[in-house]
């Protein structure tokens, strides 16, 4: 069954503050509450863009972050679908020492100083030889995570392509100096990683590159920095709740 939004107490949601979040934080509850329960279909985009207020940009950023919680699942010519009313995060490892951790988040602050700009500068000015690059490096992603691989190197390559269409010579030698270093699965020990979970985590980076990519090839600079921080963010929070648990 699809549900009826308007049958839920949804606002439009404040523009202060990630709305990626926000719309992620409130379906999340109506699910966790069983408003919308297990089995139901959420709204198109589109009715979600008008209860909310946001653009379609927001609302799949919002659902990514569901499907990282393994809450829902989106298929195509189905739509989108609750898979179960508790949350499991996707953590690409079962563990990790705290100073791996502590360096892993010094480098995300670093990205998240960086690479929002970038991908803005990107959308304003690549050109027809960047298209061509942005667009194979993000397939090579896509046959990576198919092939059951860490994608540590498409992964960073993806992140220098967009780097190199910024056009800012700068930018594109510190990113090249720290290398693979930036990609924080380059520091995870094998024997520590969870592959199911590091799977599923792999396919919510795919999908968000995805959106990324789609930001700045439609020359939208403010969603292009929106959905590079909204990525390297969740990334930041996702490794900082090791130190919690």
């Amino acid at each position: 069954m699809t549900i009826d939004i308007s049958d839920l107490n949804v606002q439009k949601v404040s523009k202060q503050g990630s709305l990626p979040t926000h719309v992620a934080d409130k379906l999340e509850a109506l699910i966790l509450k069983g408003e919308i329960k297990v089995g139901d279909k959420l709204p198109t985009e589109a009715r979600l863009c008008d209860s909310f207020g946001v653009s379609r940009t927001v609302i799949r950023e919002a659902v990514t972050h569901l499907k990282s919680l393994g809450l829902v699942e989106t298929r195509r010519g189905v739509g989108t679908t609750v898979l179960r009313a508790t949350a499991i995060e996707a953590r690409p490892a079962e563990r990790i020492s705290p100073t791996t951790i502590e360096d892993i988040l010094h480098v995300l602050e670093l990205r998240l100083s960086l690479e929002p700009a970038a991908a803005e500068l990107a959308a304003l000015r690549y050109d027809e030889e960047d298209r061509r690059n942005l667009e194979a490096k993000h397939a090579a992603f896509i046959k990576a995570h198919a092939e059951k691989s860490q994608a540590r190197v498409e992964d960073y390559e993806f992140h220098y392509a967009i780097f190199k269409a910024a056009k800012n010579p700068f930018f594109l030698q510190l990113y090249a100096q720290l290398s693979q270093s930036m990609i924080p699965r380059a520091k995870l020990l094998a024997v520590d990683i969870n592959r199911a979970a590091a799977e599923r985590y792999i396919g919510r980076v795919k999908e968000e590159h995805g959106y990324i990519l789609e930001a700045i090839l439609s020359r939208d600079p403010e969603a292009a920095r929106e959905t590079m921080y909204q990525h390297l963010n969740r990334s930041w929070n996702l490794y900082r709740n090791y130190l919690e648990n």
